[in-house]
Parts: structure tokens; C-alpha cells; sequence
């Protein structure tokens, strides 16, 4: 965990603060940020539909597993939820 933390802030610290990286509007800090949440995360530790649609965003594709569009279905349901959530959060 250490170790993947120092290479994102080598990385981050590499980058410009505004560029913008992989499109979609987010700087390189936003990006490496969501990687780190969702390398930190796992669907047995999320408490929430939001967030396991958080983590999923973030790069966590395991999240997914059998491809359905809903991850985590320990705390989401629906494939409506998880694509409201994807609305509210811009994923």
C-alpha cells in the first residue's frame, strides 16, 4: 500500500496541476486519486451503492465482476441505482 502510494506521488508530482489526462475533464491529481481509492478498496469494505460505484469508477473493474453493469451487488440492487449514481457523480 506504502509502495503504491509513493509511485502515484511520483507520478503526480510529475504532472502539471491542470493538464488534463484521459479526457473527461479530470487533471492527472483527480485520476491518480481515484486509482488509489480504488486500489485501496475492496466491495467486502464499501458501505454504500455510491461508493462501490465510486471505486468502480475509479479503476477498480474487479467491482464488476460478472459484467452486469451493477458492481458490488453486496450493497447495489439495481442496474437503475448504479446508473443514477453514474449521473449524480458525472462517472
Amino acid at each position: 500500500m506504502l509502495r503504491t502510494m509513493m509511485m502515484a506521488l511520483a507520478v503526480l508530482a510529475a504532472l502539471p496541476a491542470a493538464a488534463e489526462v484521459g479526457g473527461a475533464g479530470q487533471t492527472g491529481w483527480e485520476r491518480l486519486e481515484g486509482l488509489q481509492f480504488a486500489q485501496a478498496r475492496s466491495c467486502k469494505a464499501v458501505n454504500s451503492c455510491e461508493e462501490a460505484v465510486r471505486m468502480w469508477c475509479g479503476g477498480y473493474k474487479r467491482a464488476d465482476a460478472d459484467k452486469d453493469g451493477i458492481p458490488c451487488e453486496n450493497v447495489c440492487s439495481s442496474k437503475s441505482e448504479v446508473d443514477d449514481i453514474k449521473a449524480q457523480i458525472g462517472c
